[in-house]
C-alpha cells in the first residue's frame, strides 16, 4: 500500500509558541524588536502609525501586529504568515481586534505581490525576512509599499550558537519538526551586515541604517539583535529583472500620482483618505 502524495507543504511552525498561547491570551502593551523580547528601541522608529496600512512579514501569533492595532490608531495590519497553525493562534488570541488587524495565512512574497504600491510600513521581527530568499522577498516588499515607504527589519546577527553571520547571502539548514513531531530542517537567512545592506540596495531600498542590539545575557540560543530600517525610493514599475525608479512625462501622471500606462494608480492616498486598504 502506498502512501498518498502530500499536496500541501509541511507546516513546520506547528508546535511554535503553543505553550505561551495556553497561557498568555493579552495583547502585549509593548513593541521589542530585540532577540529576548525584553528592551531596546520601541515601537517609535515606525514613526506615527496613525491611519497607516501596515504589514507584518511573517507575523506568527500576531502578537506585534495586535500591540499596534491595540494602541497606535492604524487604518490596517495585515499580519500574514504561511503557516495554518500560527495563522489559527492568532485569530484565536487577537481575531477580536477586527478589522484593524486582519490575520492573512498566505505566502509573504505572493501576497507582498499582489498588493503593488499598497503599503505604507513593513516590519519583520525574526519572521519572515529569517526565513525567506531575500532575492525574492526583498524586492517584493519593495513592490508592495508606496513611494517613500519604510521597511525594519530585526533579525539575527549571529547564529543562536554563537557561530558568526554569513558572509555572503547563503542559507543555513536548522532543526524543526513536522506536525507529527519527526524531525526536519528549514532555511534561515543569517548574514552580516554588508550583506542586508547590498540586498537591500539591489531591491531599490535607500537610506538603510544598520543597529546592533547586543544580547544582555550570555549562553546558549541568545544572540544579539541586527535592526536594519530603510525605504523605498520614487514610484516604481516592474523590469524583467526586478524594479526600476519610475519617471514618467508630464502627462502620464495623475492625481493619484504617477503610474505606468496600464497599470492602476498609486494606492498611496493621504491617511485620512485610505478607506481603501480594507478592501484587497
Amino acid at each position: 500500500m502506498t502512501t498518498p502524495a502530500r499536496t500541501t507543504p509541511v507546516d513546520l511552525w506547528h508546535h511554535y509558541g503553543r505553550t505561551r498561547g495556553a497561557t498568555d491570551r493579552a495583547v502585549p502593551d509593548r513593541f521589542c524588536w530585540n532577540w529576548a523580547q525584553d528592551g531596546g528601541p520601541g515601537v517609535e522608529i515606525l514613526g506615527d502609525l496613525a491611519g497607516r496600512c501596515i504589514v507584518d512579514l511573517g507575523s506568527g501569533a500576531g502578537r506585534h501586529s495586535a500591540h499596534l492595532a491595540a494602541h497606535h490608531r492604524p487604518t490596517l495590519v495585515d499580519a500574514v504568515d504561511a503557516s495554518p497553525a500560527q495563522h489559527a493562534m492568532a485569530l484565536d488570541l487577537f481575531g477580536h481586534l477586527a478589522p484593524v488587524l486582519r490575520p492573512i495565512q498566505a505566502d509573504v512574497t505572493r501576497h507582498l505581490f499582489e498588493r503593488p504600491s499598497f503599503y505604507d510600513i513593513a516590519y519583520s521581527v525574526f519572521g519572515a525576512v529569517d526565513f525567506t530568499d531575500p532575492h525574492r522577498l526583498l524586492p517584493a516588499i519593495a513592490d508592495a509599499l508606496c513611494p517613500g515607504g519604510l521597511l525594519v527589519i530585526a533579525t539575527l546577527g549571529h547564529y543562536l550558537t554563537g557561530v558568526p553571520a554569513e558572509p555572503d547571502a547563503v542559507p543555513a539548514e536548522i532543526p524543526a519538526r513536522t506536525p507529527e513531531g519527526a524531525g526536519a530542517t528549514l532555511r534561515r537567512w543569517v548574514l552580516q551586515e554588508h550583506v542586508w545592506t547590498e540586498l537591500l540596495d539591489q531591491a531599490g531600498f535607500t537610506g538603510t541604517t544598520v543597529e546592533r542590539l547586543p544580547s544582555a545575557v550570555t549562553g546558549p540560543r541568545t544572540a544579539d539583535t541586527l535592526l536594519l530600517r530603510c525605504k523605498t525610493g520614487g514610484a516604481r514599475v516592474r523590469t524583467a529583472t526586478g524594479l526600476a525608479p519610475l519617471r514618467l512625462p508630464a502627462h502620464a501622471v495623475d492625481s493619484a500620482g504617477p503610474r505606468a500606462p496600464g497599470l492602476p494608480p498609486l494606492r498611496c492616498e493621504p491617511p485620512g483618505r485610505r478607506p481603501s486598504c480594507r478592501a484587497w
